[in-house]
């Protein structure tokens, strides 16, 4: 009679204590998710359908002690720890073949404290259970530009949205965090506690350990803003791009601009003559008056007679989630950047030539446009060090079919490939890491060396060492 091959994840529970995983059992208030159970294969999926892989354990967390109980349990038992918050995670860490996933998805309550002006917000929450809350007293954050995106990794290794030109970075506006170490012990990290590990931890993507809640700082936002949103026929590029230069010059901070790649969706908003067709847009918001909006972009609408115009006002949460039905559960995703010194003509030659030939319409190449607050704090004040460039480009890579895997990689590795060639490329973001490991040094620059130490002091046996994160010295 045959063998049936056992998955890692089977294997790799094989090897644990029986012992010790009863122990686990018993004072776990979660769920824990073997591979024999029925739920094992829903526990394992995450948003990104390119990652099939088998963990030994999924913890299911109700609450910081079980997520103290399972570091423990990793710790002891040898097991690789991956982290799954509350959404999306492209390059697929949330999840590792042998390994313990704590699963952060179920802590998601958030609290408003309006007489502190702050939120905070428990591990697994998304953008939306945050935006949700804080918009009842017109209030808001910086966080990302899709409401499904989880807080937890977004801001751990940087993050960008709306809000950024204004407020800063999503890491920026931490005012504090609850964190389970390696050790299993439960710190709360501020400027005030625990500074050296506030420093690191904000920048650090998951480095340092596991953070189980954000306290952020709350600013006036909404609950109206405007939202620019137009379409342009890739012919009108040239035109379009020339006034984005001089209106990235002097642009207000309250306002910003994402320019983009695309293929003219198969909807009805849009010419059903162009559908399929290449066209570059941008994405932008404005929360000053709306009857200044005009002024404020009129100057963009100028250059070309717009494909379709978008524009408007509307709800803060609505602009925030605008975007998620192109991001669905299950789709295929390879998403990779890279930072630019400059905005040059050819970048966007570039980006036209790849949207031509993407093998999926559902791809885009993007352009955003940082500078403003982000670079207003010194680089070496968080672990986050990037800030100096203006610019960011973005390949994402998004298709349905698994049979089109090697295309589509090899495509948008081509767009990095190409744009490292540019005198004006460098640096890497943390949060589009694409699903290659590459040197932690391309993240953290000059404060590389100081990563390493507080890795050593926090992690010395690497317990979070997933595909990305800083290795700690060896000799501790």
């Amino acid at each position: 009679m045959g063998t049936v091959d056992k998955t890692p994840g089977e294997e790799a529970f094989a090897t644990l204590s029986s012992e010790a995983v009863t122990s686990l059992a018993t004072e776990f208030a979660g769920e824990l998710v073997r591979p024999s159970d029925p739920a094992y294969d829903d526990a394992r999926e995450i948003w990104n359908g390119m990652i099939d892989r088998y963990p030994a354990i999924v913890a299911r967390c109700s609450g910081v002690a079980d997520v103290v109980a399972a570091v423990n349990f990793a710790r002891q038992q040898g097991l690789e720890v991956a982290v799954r918050g509350g959404g999306h995670n492209v390059a697929g860490t949330a999840v590792s073949d042998g390994g313990l996933v704590v699963d952060l998805s179920e802590m998601t309550a958030v609290r408003v404290d309006r007489e502190a002006g702050t939120v905070r917000a428990e591990g697994g929450a998304t953008l939306g259970d945050v935006d949700r809350e804080t918009q009842l007293f017109g209030l808001a954050t910086a966080l990302g530009a899709v409401s499904q995106t989880g807080i937890a990794g977004l801001t751990l290794n940087g993050g960008y949205g709306h809000l950024s030109r204004e407020y800063g970075l999503a890491l920026d506006n931490l005012v504090s965090v609850d964190v389970v170490t390696a050790d299993g012990r439960v710190r709360t990290a501020s400027d005030e506690r625990n500074p050296n590990l506030f420093w690191g931890l904000r920048g650090g993507g998951g480095a340092l350990g596991i953070v189980t809640s954000f306290e952020y700082e709350l600013h006036e936002v909404g609950p109206e803003v405007y939202a620019f949103f137009p379409w342009f026929r890739t012919d009108d590029a040239p035109a379009v791009m020339a006034r984005y230069r001089e209106w990235i010059a002097d642009a207000p901070r309250n306002a910003g601009v994402l320019v983009f790649t695309a293929h003219v969706p198969d909807l009805e908003e849009f010419p059903e003559a162009a559908w399929g067709e290449p066209a570059i847009a941008m994405l932008g918001s404005f929360r000053g008056d709306p009857a200044d909006a005009d002024e404020i972009f009129g100057s963009l609408l100028e250059s070309a007679e717009p494909l379709v115009d978008l524009s408007g006002e509307m709800a803060y949460v609505d602009l925030q989630s605008m975007l998620d039905e192109d991001y669905p559960d299950g789709l295929r995703y390879y998403w990779k950047a890279i930072y630019l010194e400059e905005y040059a003509d050819e970048v966007v030659d570039l980006m036209l030539e790849y949207t031509e030939s993407a093998p999926s319409a559902l791809s885009t190449i993007d352009l955003w446009h940082l500078d403003g607050t982000v670079a207003d704090v010194p680089r070496d004040a968080t672990a986050f060090w990037h800030r100096d460039k203006p610019h960011m480009l973005t390949v994402e890579a998004n298709w349905e079919n698994p049979d089109a895997d090697d295309p589509n990689l090899e495509w948008a590795r081509a767009v990095i490939a190409k744009t490292e060639t540019l005198s004006v490329a460098s640096g890497r973001y943390g949060n589009f890491p694409g699903l290659e490991a590459e040197p932690a040094r391309l993240r953290y620059g000059d404060n590389y060396g100081r990563m390493v130490a507080l890795k050593t002091e926090y992690d010395p046996e690497n317990l979070f060492r997933l595909p990305g994160n800083v290795e700690p010295r060896a000799d501790g």
